[in-house]
């Protein structure tokens, strides 16, 4: 070969091979695809709504990406999304489905929110507060996935039913401890003690984003490297793939099995602290923004790799900032976002069932 080894040649060749449009052309269309059908479908029923399509998903963009304050809002509410996006590739790249993380959410949220006022009367400086509060609500989240873990690990109790039913009791215990424990006597509404917006994570640059974001694109890309690139991650996709050629590996199934479903809760534990932390500043009863089940097919859209679902959580976190300005200016309801999402679930699994027909196709 001439001006280089063999070697060099062969590195070429690989390059070349990767830059080739069938190596991204296909999952770029799997992915953007389905949102593509979704957006139009969603785009019908807005027409029976007597709504122009395009005057609404213009006014999304202009709303919640192109004006500077609708940007913040959208940049802020990436802040929990992104670590929930985080808690849901851990274990779904591990095999599991950690369907709690509602419940977890709000266990984190209500304890953050109980605990960083009274760190802060006893005088402990404001950024351990925010520290240690953030801690509780990872903790207490990834507590709440233990129980789900075990049964899974011991009996093979399908985690799907367990986590939910956890996220259940975890929804209702938020609202006792907030009416019954937690809650701001000086207030009519039953809420935690208000966190002052001084005291809250601190905005980014001078502006109203949240530092939030920043910690859950650090926990997202964190996630994505762990089980990407390191043995624990090998480890966990292994048990995840097939636990009884783990268990003949030598591994310790049941451990990696805890790990990974209370490391997934801890971080939606996390997400809640983040929000109540950052943006909230106190929990209400009844509160819930279910932020975890809409974040799903956005992690599975992306094919659970955290590149893939940064930007889709930057686009979820524009149009639902940007709905809700125009559930007020339109008169589209507020809630309108998640029929998309629903669409979105819908036109994703048949989208797979045909992926999954041809393949059958070129195996036989």
């Amino acid at each position: 070969m001439i001006g280089g080894s063999p070697s060099d040649g062969k590195l070429a060749y690989r390059l070349i091979g990767r830059l080739h449009p069938r190596r991204w052309l296909a999952p770029l269309l799997m992915s953007a695809g389905p949102m593509v059908v979704a957006l139009l479908v969603t785009g019908v029923l807005l027409v029976m709504m007597g709504v122009n399509p395009l005057e609404y998903y213009g006014y999304i963009v202009r709303r919640g990406l192109l004006s500077p304050s609708g940007l913040q809002a959208s940049l802020t509410r990436m802040g929990p999304l992104l670590l929930i996006a985080a808690s849901l590739i851990a274990a779904f790249r591990a095999g599991l489905w950690n369907l709690g993380g509602d419940g977890q959410f709000l266990l984190g949220a209500v304890f953050a929110s109980a605990s960083a006022p009274a760190l802060l009367a006893a005088g402990t400086p404001l950024w351990l507060t925010l520290l240690a509060a953030s801690l509780v609500g990872a903790v207490i989240g990834g507590l709440w996935a233990v129980l789900p873990a075990l049964l899974k690990a011991w009996q093979n109790i399908n985690e799907i039913i367990t986590t939910l039913m956890m996220s259940f009791l975890a929804i209702s215990l938020s609202n006792l401890l907030i009416k019954n424990v937690f809650f701001d006597p000086g207030t009519t509404v039953p809420q935690t003690i208000n966190l002052a917006y001084a005291d809250r994570l601190p905005p980014l640059f001078d502006s109203h984003v949240s530092s939030g974001v920043l910690i859950g694109l650090f926990a997202l890309l964190l996630v994505h490297w762990l089980m990407t690139r390191t043995a624990l991650g090998l480890q966990l996709r292994v048990v995840g793939a097939n636990p009884g050629a783990a268990i003949h590996a030598g591994l310790p199934v049941i451990g990696l099995t805890v790990l990974a479903l209370a490391l997934s809760a801890s971080l939606a534990g996390l997400a809640g602290a983040v929000e109540v932390l950052g943006v909230q500043g106190s929990v209400r009863a009844d509160w819930n923004p279910a932020y975890s089940l809409v974040v799903v097919p956005l992690v599975f859209l992306a094919r659970l790799n955290g590149f893939g679902t940064l930007a889709l959580v930057f686009i979820f976190s524009v149009l639902s900032i940007g709905s809700e300005s125009a559930a007020r200016r339109i008169g589209v309801p507020n809630h309108f976002t998640l029929v998309t999402v629903a669409v979105l679930l819908i036109v994703m699994a048949l989208t797979e069932r045909v992926a999954g027909r041809r393949r059958e196709k070129k195996g036989g």
